[in-house]
């Protein structure tokens, strides 16, 4: 994919909260947060050298154990499907993030691709949080995740929440669509994914144009960012976002919250529910159910309870804890019952 062309993620520099809710968040577009982090003790490690940073995290290291994915030269650091889409590229193993870091600064392993994707820094850093604290987001909503290796490449997909991720070592470039770029994306399986979220089959690096000839709208409509230890980015939820990183020791940290109410369950949920209640439907009949949609839980036409008495609307009304649980007992009731 040429980039040459693409354009840039919008840049801030010298953002605090206040500025953030009100210049940036609400634009629910994608940001470049020059500089966020720049004063964490982490990322003065990483600017001394790589032994330094991995040195600094050792040292924090409670010893629990922990997932990584290990790619062999052949895939290029791109981790991603077998051919047959029947399997994945890569093998699995447990270990310790001390003895990763060991792995990943011994030169005999700078061949193969490492990867621990996303692990919560209380899991096995407890004082990362307290040591390295994000200005923008209160942790207890958006705990911080942290995601270690070499070389990587990570498909284009999305988060269901909004998302900044902060480098901390190594460099990342982030390439990223709109959400309405879904058709022209060629989106893989959505219940077998690599790490819970679907992701795009065409190879950024190499994109096949006769397999996939509509990715080159998408590619009309790519933003990219380039970040160096320091530097955040702001991902709204559900844009597309493929991830590169580069460096022997690479290590991001990410702060993911949502909006919605936890008990509410994931929209995916729905997704799944709609394919098997409505995607089977004759054209016609898809179109009329899309009314409703857009009507009642899209709200294109306004509050459509408004005209009911508030202690009369039943599953059409205001979102509470009772209200959730009740949905939830009408769904549970009718799928089982089936």
């Amino acid at each position: 994919m040429d980039l040459s062309q693409a354009r840039g993620v919008a840049e801030f520099a010298a953002v605090d909260r206040e500025r953030f809710n009100h210049d940036i968040e609400a634009r629910h577009e994608p940001a470049v947060l020059r500089g966020l982090v720049a004063d964490w003790p982490a990322i003065a490690a990483a600017r001394e050298s790589i032994s330094a940073l991995g040195a600094y995290l050792s040292e924090r290291d409670n010893h629990a154990r922990i997932r990584v994915f290990l790619g062999q030269p052949s895939i290029e650091g791109r981790y991603f499907y077998s051919p047959n889409v029947d399997g994945f590229n890569f093998a699995t193993a447990e270990t310790t993030l001390s003895n990763l870091l060991k792995t990943l600064q011994d030169p005999v392993e700078k061949q193969r691709s490492i990867y621990m994707g996303s692990t919560a820094t209380s899991h096995m850093l407890p004082s990362f949080a307290r040591e390295n604290p994000m200005p923008l987001v209160d942790e207890a909503k958006a705990p911080p995740r942290i995601w270690i290796g070499n070389g990587s490449r990570v498909a284009a997909h999305y988060d269901e929440s909004d998302n900044i991720a902060c480098v901390v070592g190594g460099r990342r470039r982030f390439i990223l669509f709109p959400t309405d770029q879904v058709q022209n994306l060629y989106v893989g399986p959505l219940d077998r994914t690599i790490a819970g979220q679907p992701i795009s089959m065409v190879d950024l690096d190499a994109p096949d144009y006769e397999r996939f000839p509509e990715f080159r709208e998408a590619e009309r409509h790519a933003l990219v960012a380039d970040l160096e230890p320091g530097d955040a980015i702001y991902i709204p939820a559900l844009w597309w976002h493929a991830v590169q990183a580069t460096g022997d020791l690479n290590v991001l940290v990410n702060y993911w919250w949502t909006d919605h109410a936890l008990d509410a369950s994931s929209p995916m949920h729905a997704l799944g529910h709609g394919l098997l209640t409505i995607g089977y439907l004759p054209e016609h009949k898809r179109k009329a159910w899309r009314v409703l949609f857009d009507h009642y839980v899209f709200k294109t036409n306004g509050e459509p309870a408004a005209h009911i008495p508030e202690q009369a609307r039943g599953m059409i009304g205001r979102s509470t804890p009772e209200l959730r649980r009740m949905i939830k007992t009408f769904l549970i009731r009718a799928l089982t019952s089936l």
